[in-house]
């Protein structure tokens, strides 16, 4: 530990502060000595505000020397947005975490990854795109980055594994507390991969409504394009593309997700109708990307069926293990 001590850690936790306020105090401060002299008063000058909720310096210093010895414990590894192996396109957001956890490998900065996301409950042809996709890229070096759900999350990581990438997987709980439970193997095949489990929350933390849709902000920063597969009219993954515009990635649907079937899918059929390039097949993500892949790509055999073609049944995607 550098001589900034627990400090970083002691800001991330700090109760009723945003993202932005916890940033500009860590830019504030250089040792955790630094905060034992402030009370919530000071604070509240440095942010411009009211802190509503009530907290004494000291306590918060003990939760975070709680966090930073299971961490410790359990493998757990955390950065600081003022450490230089925090992910770069995290900083340029507009409200980055004050500090991640993971396990495993965080990704090299100098290679682009794929944001894939969706409906956790897909058409067969969604899970068999979702899958080839991210396959495909697997295979031509780009792994891709999501959010470990069921559905089109999961079909994405499978098929990245697959293709022989390190995969990505950030969570709405802390990255002890898998979520769902089914994917606790995949979770670990993730880890094994030399690709990392990612989370803005610390060790224990359980998963909740609300902190789903906050992770879907950091796999579009850590994303150079987002393709949402499958979506509903409501779906989580409908912010996860609020947020790639917002961020100013380049927003894609799959071609699965704009035909019509008896699956739900308005929501990638409004995405392309309001502009989302639509993903065919790898190949346009590898033009999108000036990526030249050898003429063997897309020709190898997957599951029994051909990459190059959609023909993969429900019950292989089902029963799919990696």
């Amino acid at each position: 530990m550098d001589n900034r001590g627990l400090l970083d850690l002691i800001v991330s936790v700090m109760p009723g502060l945003k993202a932005k306020e916890k940033i500009k105090i860590l830019n504030l401060f250089r040792r955790e000595e630094d905060l034992y002299i402030l009370s919530k008063n000071h604070i509240e000058e440095i942010i411009n505000r009211k802190i509503k909720k009530n907290w004494d310096i000291s306590d918060i210093r003990d939760k975070a020397d709680r966090i930073d010895t299971i961490c410790r414990m359990r493998s757990i590894k955390w950065v600081s947005f003022t450490d230089a192996n925090y992910p770069p396109l995290m900083r340029e957001i507009y409200d980055p975490p004050a500090v991640i956890y993971y396990k495993g490998r965080l990704p090299d900065p100098e290679k682009p990854l794929l944001g894939m996301a969706g409906t956790r409950k897909p058409s067969p042809e969604g899970s068999s795109q979702a899958y080839k996709l991210a396959f495909e890229a697997g295979k031509a070096g780009i792994s891709v980055v999501s959010g470990l759900a069921l559905g089109i999350d999961s079909m994405s990581h499978r098929g990245n594994l697959a293709g022989g990438a390190p995969g990505y997987a950030v969570l709405g709980s802390g990255v002890d507390e898998i979520y769902p439970s089914t994917n606790r193997p995949l979770a670990k095949k993730i880890i094994d991969s030399n690709g990392a489990l990612v989370s803005e929350y610390p060790p224990g933390v359980r998963p909740s409504k609300w902190s789903f849709p906050a992770r879907n902000r950091i796999i579009s920063a850590l994303s150079r394009s987002v393709l949402i597969v499958e979506a509903p009219q409501k779906s989580g993954a409908l912010i996860t593309a609020g947020f790639a515009l917002e961020h100013g990635k380049d927003l894609w649907t799959s071609s699965s997700g704009v035909r019509q079937s008896i699956y739900d899918k308005r929501g990638t059929i409004k995405l392309a109708q309001d502009g989302a390039e639509i993903i065919y097949s790898q190949d346009d993500i590898f033009k999108k990307w000036n990526m030249e892949v050898s003429d063997n790509a897309g020709n190898e055999e997957v599951s029994g069926g051909k990459t190059g073609d959609i023909v993969f049944s429900t019950a292989d995607y089902l029963n799919i293990k990696i």
